[in-house]
Formats: C-alpha cells, structure tokens, sequence
C-alpha cells in the first residue's frame, strides 16, 4: 500500500541514487537504435558557486528538455562541468591564507599558490554540483568536465596559438577596467555601476598667451570633472567643431593647471554644447571616451597612476616630457606622488582653490563602476594587454544568426546580439592573476616575444630567432576566464582530439542562458565554434528572464530578498520548486516567485499521489494489452481523447520553449479533466458491488491514465513520478521493464471527437452551474431545480443518459425540458444549450441585484483609482517598477472580477 504521505525529504536521495546505479543519465541512455543526438552543454557555473535561484531556473529548464528528448529516445548528451572562475577563486583561497594567517601568495611563489588552488578545488569545489543533483539534474555525470582540466587546457592552448599566428591575438597597449585592489584588468562582466553622490568641479584652464584673470572668461576655458585627479593626465580640451563660443580657439593651447604643460585644444563632436561649458578636458590614459578622443586628434597618452590607485608622476618620462620643472610643479610633485588616488584629490583640489582655479562646486549624483569582486572603484588604465581581433570572428557570426543558422527565442534577443557583434572591441584576454591559464607567451632579452604550444616550442622558435640558444621568460598572465569557456561546446568533447563524442555531439542542440551573458559567452562561442569546428555551437539560444522575489524586486543581499532554492527544495520538495519555476517560465517575462506558488504545486504533487493511492484502493492495475480506443464507456474513451491531446500540448510547447504552457496544460489536465472530472465520474462505477464489465474496463483505463500522467509530469517533477512509477507497479506485483527516466514518452492517443464533445458539454454545464450557484450565493447545502430550454434531439440524449451525475455533482434537485425560461432564473448558455436555474424562493432576487449592482460600483472605482495612477507619469518614472506592476496586475484582476459580476447581474435580468 502506498504510503499516506508523498515524503519528499527521504524519496529524493533514494531515486537520486536509483537513477546513478542504473546509469540513467549516461550519453545515450535508452536511446533508440540510429536515434538522433540531442546535446546541451551546461552553462558551467563557478567553481566557487552555490546554487542560486537563476541556476534553479536554468537547470530546471534544460533538465526538462534532456528528459523529455530522452524519454522520446533520442541519444541525449547532457555536458556538466564547472568554471575554474579566475578572479573568485583566487579570492577563496587568499582570503582563507590570510585568515589563517599564513605567509601571502606573493610570499610562497606562484608554484605553491596554484598548488593550494588545486587542494582547494579537490576538497571543496564540487559543492555546487551535488546541489544540482538534488535539483534532479539528469547530466552525464560521469563526462563532468573543469576548464582547468588536461585536456580543456590543451584546447586553450592550441586556440591561443593558432589565433596568434593568424594575426587574430596580438599584445597591445589599450585603456582596460582596471581593479586597483585585485591588481589585474576584469571584464565588463565583472563591473558594477554604484550611484555615488559625489560633485562636478568646473574648473578654469589658462589659455595659453593670456594673462589669466578669474574675473575675465576670455583668459581661460572652463571644463568641468568629477574625478580632477586625473586632470594631471590631461593631454588635450575638446570642444565641438560648430560651438561658435569656440571656433576661434581651436588650434590654440590651454596651460594645464598644476603642471604647465602645453594641450591642444582640438575640435571633436564627442564634446556636447548643450552640457556644462561645452569644453571637455581629454584624459585618454584614464577615460576609456577620452582614449578614443585622443586617438582621433592624435593626442599623447599620458599615465598618472600606479597599479595600486596611487599617483606616479616623478619618474614618468611621459609626463615629463618637454617641460621645464619649474617651482609650482615641483609643489605638485612633492604634494602629490605616492599618494592614493583619493587623497590626491583633496590636495589637487586644495591647490587649485589657492590659484582661484576652481569656478565652481555642484552635488551631483552619477554612477561609479566599480570591481564586482574587490568592490573598489575600476580605473580606466592604460596597459599592455593582449587581445582578440573580435570584429574579425563577429562576422561569420552574426551571419549566422541573420541566415536563421542560429536562432534566438525570444526572437527580440537578436536586436541585442546584432547591436553588440555590430559595434565590439577588441576583446582583452589577459589578466594579472595566477589562477588560470598562463598565456602561452615567451619573451627573449629583446622583448621579442614567442607563442607556442610549449616551453620547448618557444626555446627551438628562439634558438632559430637568435641563432643560439636563448634563455626565455614566460608571460605571467593568465587567460581571462571567458576564453576557455568560449570553448565549452567543444573542448568538453575532447577537442583538439578528433573524438567520437566531438562527431557525434557537436553541434549542440540548444543553449539555455540568462540574457546577461550573451555578450561575454554566446557571442564567443558562436565566434570560436565558427572558427574551430566550422559551424555554429547550438541551433537555438533559448534566453531565460530573471527569477524576482514576490513583489517583482531584483533580488539582492543588500536589500535581504534572497531566496535559496535549496531551502525551498527542503520545505517543498525538489519537484514543486520546479514545477513553479517551469510553470512561471513565460518568454520574455521576469518570474516573480512567492513561496505561496510553491506550496501549491505542492499541493499539486500531493493531489497526484492521492490520485495514485485511490486508484489502487480501487484495484486500478495496469493491463498489458489494453488499448483506450476500444473503450466501450463513453467517459473512459472521452479521457482517453484528453489524454492525447494534453500530450499533444505539452510536448509543442516544449519543442518551442513555452515552458509555461506546457506546465499550464499538464496541471490542468491532471487536476482538473483526470483528478476533478474523470475520478468523480468514476467513483460509482469503481464503488459498484461485484466484477462488471464496465468496472474492469474502469480500472484498467484510471491505471493507463495514471501511466500516461506519470510519463507525462516527469521532465517536470521527475522524483514523485519516478516514485509513484515504481510503487504503483510493486503494489500490484508487476515489475517495470524500465525506470521512468528511461521509458518512452506517450505517443499519439485514439482521437473521439464523439465522446470528447459529449462529456466536455457535461463538464461545462456542471462547472456552469457551480460557478452560477456561488456567483447567486445559493446555499451550498441547497438542492435546485435545473431546467433546459427547448434542447435539440443530442443534448436531449445526453441529458438522459447523464441525469444522475448531474444532480449529483451539481446538486440539483430536479431536471426538466421546457420551451421558454421560467421567471427569476439564472440562464446558461453552452454553445447550442440554453439551461436556466430557477431561483425564486431559494434566494431574495432583488436583494441578489442590488449586491451586485453594489459590488458593481465598488469594482469600477478602484479601476478608476489604479487609471489615475497609471496615468500619471510622474507615479509611472518614479514607483518601483515593482509598484508599478503590481498596480497593473490589481486592476486587471479588478476588470476580470467586473467581467464576472456584470455577467452574474445580466443572468437575473
């Protein structure tokens, strides 16, 4: 006998461990002889990681295609793997040194580093893993890969070489994010915008040959700044090309405050006539905008600061240049060298105020990247970095997106990868860390440099170079992390090797990710697959939206809205939480998840496992050779017809990836059409004293749609199915040729338009009249007359052969055929049906209208109420938006209640 109770908590480790001793999840597994391969490689999350609610999401998703394409016996690959995750792991393990007080990397060397990286990763990096396996991830474990792993390096290696020799990677010295505290460039990635209320300087700039004077604006140019310690490093004042305040200063010099150097003041449109002053100063070594000025007007490239943020000017030829130190310089030097950025400032800040320099001080409220990781401001920072030739591979693949090769869904998700393929950078590689992989870079005493695959590639290549053999010095960078991961869909085959997995596998079928990375993964996969392999990575690009909390809001530790879906996998189960998740999952939408959505499909799993347990009460056993089509019962052939086309459903909505709608569709056929309807209906033939006909045919049609039902929820909630795939058999001493995960998808059912029509009218009619008989507050307890109006000769039939349901399910007390609607009642229309429900004396009518009526009026004033809301910009740009949908979504809850109300006040007339 089944258990009373669905136990999530000791059922899950159990069917977990099931599923690793039969191998369920192996490439291939119960896959049909000569059946295509479906592959998916997981976007491999950090090493460092624990599963949050967007890995709950991305992996419930993928987990539901990989079962649902195994269950139809395709040869499904699901890849696992993780990230070595550069900057956060060397994090980890610094952090944990410095904890226990043990000398810094820098102390031990980077040999001894990297080898307590490894020990780190050994004991204590899979954590994530095992928790995507209580999730129910069904990956090949068994493949998991690493990006650091042997043969993951060996494609990094072979990429970064063949890349250099084609002139597609090169050294180049280029502004990048620099991260002050971690000491090495990060990705745009890896920045945060942070609103800071900081000031703008206006400051006054001399033009050159004028005796400056603060009160006659014809001696100087004011530019304004929020960071002014850079002003050290301004090279250049732009000013638009049509300013007619500035025409006939272009081509002259301002003196630059502090310092005395000479700067051209150049036409550019990057300046803005309509902002400040409409003059610019042009930093190019410190402002990434300023970089590109400078490139155009061919200014010099001056660098003030240190790797650690610090103010470096003494010993900087550069800076140095061309000027003569005289005894305010000398001032600025002393005051300022060495000193941390910020407290560079308050000093340039301080001088420029004794010399009136400054005109004046505004707040101003402006966002400030800062390192995502060491959680200080970046510094655009000019360094000798290497790069990709990005615009080069983008090419070939953003033809493949515009020839329909590669397809993204949501479609709208194009615009943004042709806007970013379109217009990229170069892409910078490099970065000053020790976890990684070392850029396979060798430089001899002249700075020539050598890339090859090994050291003793660059020594022969050097030898020759030299004509003798040459002692080398590596490169001490390492490969930003991104660049083995563009490699993901096919190094994690064995590529460079030339395997049967990388034939067999490649390309993949579908990448499911978050919109955040289509720039910083996507396109780069689609870059190094085209270059590589010769054809795109995946198909399709299903982009996933973010999981909010309730309330629609980012979630965020700082704001303490959190949601750890490993809590909620031990309050609810595994298969509720991703039930709500796929349920949720509608293109293009943020999901908004409350835990109250959780407990119900909660509940969901609970209405199936009792549905279980009553067909086995009743004796409801699988039989071998029954075949739902040659039914005799109306209701079994009619749940049949549902069934097939419930399967129909949900299986081209997952094809699509309208996850929603295929969850929507099973719930609704499982609670709704099997449990609600066709159980109720049931009952009295299963209850029946002794063995008829009719009561054999009963059992055997619940047990095969419990089957279709278990086949069906599985790529969605697989531990209950499983579970319940298993007992129901045991229970009846059957044995199961194969695990659930395994066994095929159900194939297209018997189709009866016949009986289907026949038993939805009746599902219908009854739903009416519930639904009238709540809406007229008639009593629950009270029995009713039903009574139809001039019905043709097949609702006629049908009345009469389902007379006995209807008063039962619907609690009517008598039913009747008449030719006109009696006086006082509630009217029924079901396509061709006109039934009515005569009301009086059950309920007072005219105090029925004028509730109604009341509640009428209630409904359109606080319609009214939201209109004014939403209708006023100002609540629309400055509410959260979170207060904004929450509005929208009341008042369209308020229109349908409206809808409702109206319909019930037109039934009394």
């Amino acid at each position: 006998m089944l258990e009373k109770t669905f136990d999530a908590a000791s059922v899950e480790p159990r069917i977990s461990e099931a599923w690793d001793e039969a191998g369920a999840f192996r490439a291939g597994a119960g896959a049909e002889p000569g059946a295509a391969p479906y592959t998916i490689v997981i976007p491999p999350p950090n090493v460092t990681g624990s599963l949050h609610m967007g890995h709950a999401l991305n992996n419930t998703l993928q987990d539901i295609l990989v079962r649902f394409e195994r269950m139809r016996g395709r040869d499904v690959l699901w890849q696992p793997g993780t990230d070595h995750a550069g900057i956060a792991t060397q994090m980890v393990v610094e952090r944990q040194m410095a904890e226990r007080q043990e000398p810094n990397r820098r102390a031990i060397g980077r040999e001894a580093f990297v080898e307590k990286v490894w020990a780190w990763k050994a004991e204590s990096g899979g954590t994530i893993t095992n928790q995507l396996k209580r999730l129910g991830a069904s990956c090949d474990w068994s493949r998991e890969r690493f990006t650091m792993d042997e043969g993951l390096s060996r494609a990094v290696l072979k990429v970064f070489v063949d890349l250099h020799k084609k002139g597609l990677i090169y050294r180049d010295k280029r502004l990048v994010n620099w991260d002050p505290k971690l000491l090495t460039a990060i990705s745009d990635l890896e920045v945060q915008q942070v609103e800071i209320k900081g000031n703008l300087w206006h400051l006054r700039y001399p033009i050159e040959g004028k005796r400056f004077d603060a009160e006659d604006p014809s001696t100087f140019i004011v530019v304004a700044t929020t960071r002014p310690e850079t002003m050290l490093g301004d090279t250049g004042v732009a000013v638009h090309p049509e300013d007619e305040r500035y025409t006939h200063l272009i081509g002259k010099n301002v003196v630059l405050p502090l310092v005395g150097r000479r700067i051209p003041i150049v036409a550019d449109e990057y300046s803005d006539p309509e902002k400040g002053s409409g003059a610019v100063k042009i930093t190019p070594a410190h402002d990434f905008n300023d970089f590109e000025v400078g490139r155009r007007n061919n200014l010099r490239v001056i660098n003030v600061m240190t790797v650690e943020g610090a103010i470096d000017i003494a010993n900087n030829a550069e800076f140095l240049k061309g000027l003569v130190v005289d005894t305010e310089l000398q001032e600025t030097l002393v005051s300022i060298e060495a000193r941390d950025r910020f407290e560079a400032r308050k000093r340039i800040l301080a001088m420029l105020e004794a010399r009136n320099l400054i005109e004046k001080i505004e707040p101003h409220t402006h966002m400030v990247p800062h390192g995502d990781r060491g959680g200080v401001p970046i510094e655009p920072f000019l360094t000798d970095q290497w790069y990709v030739d990005a615009a080069t591979l983008a090419k070939p693949a953003i033809a493949s997106v515009r020839e329909g090769r590669t397809t993204f869904v949501p479609k709208a998700w194009e615009k943004t990868y042709f806007q970013w393929m379109e217009n990229i950078q170069p892409w910078c590689i490099s970065r000053q860390l020790w976890w990684g992989h070392q850029i396979p870079a060798w430089y001899g005493p002249d700075g020539h440099v050598f890339v090859e695959l090994s050291e003793a590639e660059a020594l022969a290549a050097a030898a020759a170079h030299y004509g003798a053999p040459t002692p080398l010095t590596r490169d001490e960078d390492v490969l930003d992390t991104w660049f083995s991961s563009a490699l993901w869909p096919f190094s994690t085959l064995g590529w460079p090797d030339d395997t049967a997995e990388v034939k067999r596998y490649y390309p993949t079928s579908v990448l499911v990710t978050g919109f955040d990375i289509i720039f910083f993964w996507v396109a780069r996969m689609m870059m190094m697959g085209l270059e590589f392999m010769g054809t795109e990575p995946f198909k399709d690009v299903y982009i996933h939206a973010l999981v909010r909390d309730e309330k629609g809001a980012k979630m965020s530790k700082s704001k303490g809205n959190v949601i750890d879906p490993l809590d909620l996998v031990d309050e609810y189960g595994a298969d509720a939480l991703r039930f709500t998740l796929a349920a949720m999952a509608a293109q293009g939408r943020d999901i908004k998840l409350s835990t109250q959505r959780i407990a119900g499909y909660r509940n969901f799993a609970t209405k199936l496992w009792n549905a279980a347990r009553f067909a086995e009460m009743n004796g409801c056993v699988y039989v071998s050779d029954f075949e739902p089509a040659a039914a005799e019962d109306t209701v079994n052939r009619w749940i049949a017809v549902e069934c097939a086309r419930t399967v129909k459903t949900v299986a081209e909505a997952i094809e699509a990836y309208r996850f929603n709608d295929a969850a929507g569709a099973a719930y609704r056929f499982v609670w709704n059409t099997f449990c609600d309807w066709y159980l109720e209906f049931a009952k009295p033939v299963l209850q029946q004293d002794g063995d008829s006909k009719s009561k054999a045919e009963t059992r055997a049609t619940t047990a095969w749609v419990l089957d279709e039902v278990l086949k069906l929820l599985h790529p969605f909630m697989p531990f209950i199915t499983e579970e319940l795939w298993a007992a129901t058999a045991r229970e009846a001493g059957l044995k199961r040729p194969a695990m659930l995960v395994t066994t095929r998808w159900s194939m297209p059912g018997t189709t009866d338009d016949a009986a289907a029509d026949e038993i939805n009218w009746l599902v219908d009619l009854i739903t009416e009249v519930r639904s009238v008989r709540v809406e007229m507050n008639v009593p629950p307890a009270s029995q009713i007359p039903l009574v139809f109006v001039a019905p043709d000769a097949v609702i006629r039939a049908r009345i009469a052969t389902h007379e006995a349901v209807i008063a039962r399910l619907a609690r009517i007390s008598s039913i009747a055929v008449v030719e006109a609607a009696p006086k006082a009642s509630a009217q029924i229309v079901i396509g061709e049906t006109v039934a009515c429900l005569p009301l009086e004396g059950v309920i007072d009518v005219d105090a029925e209208r004028g509730r109604l009526a009341k509640e009428l009026k209630k409904l359109a004033d606080e319609i009214g109420r939201i209109d004014a809301k939403l209708g006023n910009p100002a609540f629309v740009a400055k509410a959260p938006e979170e207060v904004v949908e929450e509005n929208r979504e009341k008042r369209e809850e308020y229109v349908q209640r409206r809808a409702k109300v109206d319909e019930a006040l037109k039934r009394l007339g």
